[in-house]
């Protein structure tokens, strides 16, 4: 919960910075497109495309209408368009970004052991889910996929199945310039959300 309200302070306050925002700047930061017109921007997330409006502070799902926002989208999307750098995504991905080493442990350790025993033995259900995030297949494990959470912060999940030896294990990368574009505890909650989207799944 205080986590939660952490993130819902810094939204307030994302909202407000938008609001007052240069709408060309914030479209060179974090790779959003701004519809003058109707005054607002245009932003991936999660493989979806949504319409964000800093004057109303509301977010519209356009590619799926009538998709209500997940709660951590909701509160990450006007966080990430203040907070973006224009630096491009690395390539490189990578287990802990910059400054999380301890963040993602304890009480804000991701679901990862839920995702590797719903798709442990189910290597095409788990590829079929990518669909869920945007996902693209790659090498990697024994099935991989890479997506973007934002336009700049790229992810990929992996799967080892299980063997007569090994458990399955399910791994979440970032890219190693992931924490460049948003603060830790909202990048958590939008690998949150990715994960719970990987559990939500029914191929």
């Amino acid at each position: 919960m205080e986590k939660a309200c952490t993130i819902e302070s810094g939204e307030d306050k994302a909202w407000r910075e938008l609001g007052e925002a240069d709408p060309r700047e914030v479209e060179t930061n974090s790779g959003a497109g701004y519809i003058e017109s109707k005054n607002v921007y245009r932003l991936e997330i999660l493989g979806g495309v949504y319409e964000v409006s800093a004057s109303e502070r509301r977010i519209t799902c356009i590619s799926e209408p009538g998709r209500k926002p997940e709660y951590f989208i909701s509160l990450t999307a006007p966080i990430y368009l203040v907070q973006a750098k224009p630096i491009l995504p690395s390539g490189e991905l990578v287990k802990e970004v910059a400054g999380g080493g301890f963040f993602f442990r304890g009480s804000h350790t991701l679901p990862l052991d839920a995702i590797a025993g719903k798709y442990g033995a189910d290597r095409d259900s788990f590829l079929r889910a990518a669909a869920c995030v945007g996902g693209v297949s790659m090498p990697g494990g024994d099935a991989a996929f890479a997506f973007h959470a934002y336009p700049r912060i790229g992810m990929a999940f992996m799967l080892w199945l299980a063997d007569e030896e090994f458990e399955a294990r399910a791994g979440l990368l970032f890219d190693s310039n992931a924490h460049r574009h948003m603060a830790l505890d909202a990048l958590w909650a939008v690998a949150l959300t990715a994960c719970q989207r990987m559990l939500a799944f029914t191929s």
